[in-house]
């Protein structure tokens, strides 16, 4: 599977104020390993920069005077895109920003340009309910070292989250490793069969709190594959 860490800088907080992009990154992960290819781009938004935005990001319009708009990075960024699912933090504010800039360029919104998009803020939500789960939160608990992020960028926030969400999906790692790895080559083997009793096996039991843990990273999946994950029960379909 492809996917692409998405993050962006803007003008401001409301597209539909007219606030445009000014800086995007994603970096290319493919079957849960990073491939070290990436696409980072500043560009210039044609207006002013909102003091609070500025006080985020810290890019100056000085800063991109000579930086390219959006229509010239426009089919490099949509092509880099293209049939990927994208994992943004609070996708709903990038994915409007990125629908708006490919609108006035007249290409389709990256919802259709994409092959899916993840939300882990959302997913961060369903993992940990009525805690904060803003990026800095997730690094001090899932113990990602954000100690380089003074202000946001793009590309240095989708690095971090790339390592947040391969820890947040940690028990997906294994079942891919698994399914990508060839199968060993058999040899001849000799087994030596003990006689006598077996000792009996030790069972340990799951406590309640992994239990519950457990149960709560099924939710978030069976959440975010509509229903489609195949470790809980699902009603078998009615006959025909």
């Amino acid at each position: 599977m492809r996917q692409i860490i998405l993050d962006t800088e803007t003008t401001g907080l409301e597209v539909r104020q007219g606030h445009r992009l000014i800086e995007v990154a994603g970096v290319e992960m493919v079957n849960r390993r990073l491939t070290g290819r990436h696409l980072h781009r500043y560009v210039h938004p044609e207006r002013d920069i909102d003091a609070g935005a500025m006080a985020v990001h810290g890019i100056t319009l000085d800063f991109l005077a000579d930086k390219p708009k959006f229509k010239e990075i426009a089919h490099e960024l949509a092509d880099f895109l293209a049939g990927a699912e994208l994992i943004i933090h609070n996708a709903p504010f990038d994915v409007g920003f990125l629908n708006h800039e490919f609108s006035l360029v007249g290409l389709p919104p990256v919802t259709k340009i994409a092959g899916g998009i993840l939300d882990t803020l959302r997913m961060a939500k369903d993992l940990h309910p009525g805690k904060r789960n803003n990026l800095d939160a997730l690094c001090e608990r899932y113990g990602v070292d954000n100690s380089n992020r003074t202000l946001h960028g793009a590309l240095l926030d989708a690095e971090i989250l790339a390592d947040v969400y391969l820890s947040m999906t940690r028990g997906q790692e294994s079942l891919v490793m698994e399914l990508d790895s060839p199968p060993p080559e058999q040899e001849d083997t000799v087994i030596e069969i003990q006689q006598g009793p077996r000792p009996p096996l030790r069972v340990i039991s799951a406590s309640d709190d992994e239990n519950q843990a457990h149960a709560t990273v099924l939710a978030a999946i069976d959440k975010e594959s509509k229903g489609k994950c195949l470790w809980l029960p699902h009603p078998a379909p009615e006959a025909s």
